[in-house]
């Protein structure tokens, strides 16, 4: 397989994008990343690692994760390099310009991977490839049919999920379970003092294999996850809570205000307080 990277189409400044991206070695993103809008990831062929807020997840041809807006997500490679896959970003406002009942839809649900059945493939990607077409040559009203053709595609990945019964999420491999077990720790235990040496002991791994394996399928040093947890989970307290910054940032597992300020800003680009005005 060449690689082939399409350009990313856009409709308005943040309504809508697509793009198609196949690709023959390892790769992954370059950060773990969060944004405002939804976010669909199909395979159309390969394998991939995706690590989504704290489970990892292997997922492979006809797989679709669905992203909810500020989930923190990321993807890499798996044992097998080459994938082929169309990415999809969309604003609600988007859909609902088409059908407010279409956009309702993304009330329900979290975060998620949905194995589209064998027989459902084709109608799926079919809408993904018409989509693509429709972008790259922009005839009239293109965007008023990208429009209704994802309006479809979400009603068909609507009644799937309703006809499919409930999917146990299987890990590909132990390690992968392993990972999202100790994210989850993370997230549970967020406050308390968390170490790379003490976390490993209690996971039964050597410091050194878990940091090597935490970074590989999660993107993140390990230090650097816990406190991108903690400092979301100090959003979240920001918003809900009139407590002290002070407060805060003790509830939230930083020992010090100084270094709870600085690390807040590097990762959220703003001030605890301009965050709270801004949001609360």
């Amino acid at each position: 397989m060449i690689d082939r990277l399409q350009p990313k189409y856009h409709i308005g400044d943040h309504d809508f994008s697509i793009q198609y991206m196949s690709r023959n070695g390892s790769s992954s993103m370059p950060r773990p990343h969060e944004h405002p809008y939804f976010e669909l990831y199909y395979l159309l062929n390969g394998e991939r690692v995706y690590f989504m807020d704290d489970n990892v997840f292997t997922v492979k041809k006809g797989d679709l994760m669905i992203v909810n807006p500020h989930d923190l997500h990321s993807t890499a490679s798996s044992d097998k390099l080459i994938f082929e896959r169309v990415l999809i970003g969309f604003s609600r406002a988007f859909i609902e310009q088409g059908d407010a009942g279409v956009a309702n839809l993304l009330d329900h649900g979290t975060s998620r991977l949905v194995r589209i059945p064998l027989k459902h493939q084709p109608e799926i990607e079919r809408l993904l490839h018409s989509m693509l077409a429709e972008c790259q040559t922009e005839q009239t009203h293109y965007s008023s049919l990208v429009r209704s053709l994802m309006n479809e595609l979400l009603i068909r990945l609507h009644r799937i999920e309703t006809t499919l019964q409930s999917q146990t999420h299987e890990y590909e491999h132990p390690m992968h379970q392993k990972i999202s077990e100790i994210a989850q720790y993370i997230k549970s235990n967020f406050h308390e003092k968390l170490t790379l040496e003490q976390v490993a002991k209690q996971f039964y791994i050597s410091p050194s294999y878990l940091s090597r394996v935490f970074t590989r399928l999660t993107g993140f040093h390990f230090r650097e996850y816990v406190q991108v947890v903690r400092i979301r989970e100090a959003q979240k307290m920001l918003v809900s809570s009139r407590d002290s910054v002070q407060i805060i940032s003790e509830q939230a597992g930083f020992e010090h205000i100084a270094h709870f300020n600085k690390t807040f800003k590097k990762i959220a680009g703003t001030t605890p307080l301009q965050y709270r005005k801004r949001h609360g």
